[in-house]
């Protein structure tokens, strides 16, 4: 445990609090953090030798702006709301989980699960993601500059999954109505998953999402993934394979 309280080992410079890790708990981080939520006294947030630390910057609803130095572990942003949060380095499992808005960036790769079931908000990897990224999704926007693994956008049902590399196996598998955008290849398609036609209006979608997350691609250099709509309803004459 700590001898020191987050006020007097915090440093304020220019407005920006900054939080040494090596010198404060996770706890006594989120709490400064939290305390936020209900009078907003400082804004900007840099976190210091976060060192792997699972749960950093979690359950955030103020417009704070939070940069986090160093590779963090499970979970950093869960649940985040209103928040924008910059990992300069690596992230582990389920990254911006359950996001309802605001912004995560992760300045390298993250690990399984990335954007799970997130209502919201604005997800970039500037590094691959593992499997099951944007699982069960449900409105967030997730932009990965690299490649994706295996499951990803599985169940996904609804925002917009865009991959500016590779997809693993079984991309999409039984996802409602999220649009995947990839430009590289695809190892195979998940249950009801199909390449669909790429109109003017999904161009215009995807190019918006490559601007707001500042990637410069081609929109025209992607393919357009989504729900053949054959699992909704149960069907008698597949019922064997229920």
């Amino acid at each position: 445990m700590s001898t020191k309280s987050v006020a007097e080992s915090v440093t304020t410079s220019g407005g920006k609090q900054t939080v040494d890790l090596a010198q404060q708990t996770v706890r006594e981080l989120n709490q400064a953090l939290h305390d936020q939520n209900n009078e907003l006294t400082i804004a900007e947030w840099e976190v210091l030798n976060p060192k792997g630390e699972h749960n950093l910057a979690v359950g955030l609803d103020q417009k704070l702006k939070i940069d986090i130095y160093g590779p963090v572990g499970y979970y950093c942003a869960g649940m985040n709301k209103e928040a924008d949060i910059t990992v300069h380095g690596h992230a582990g499992q389920g990254i911006a989980e359950n996001m309802m808005s605001g912004s995560v960036r992760v300045k390298g790769n993250a690990s399984s699960a990335a954007g799970a079931t997130a209502h919201g908000g604005l997800l970039v990897i500037e590094g691959d993601a593992g499997s099951r990224c944007g699982i069960s999704m449900k409105g967030i926007d997730i932009v990965v500059k690299g490649n994706v693994g295996h499951m990803s956008c599985f169940m996904g049902q609804a925002g917009s999954l865009v991959v500016c590399g590779d997809a693993g196996d079984a991309l999409g598998d039984s996802l409602y109505e999220v649009h995947i955008y990839v430009k590289g290849a695809v190892k195979s398609l998940g249950a009801d998953c199909i390449e669909k036609e790429m109109r003017q209006e999904h161009l215009d979608e995807l190019s918006a999402l490559l601007e707001k997350a500042g990637v410069d691609e081609d929109p025209k250099a992607f393919k357009r993934y989504g729900s053949a709509r054959q699992l909704y309803n149960f069907k008698v004459d597949n019922a064997s394979a229920y």
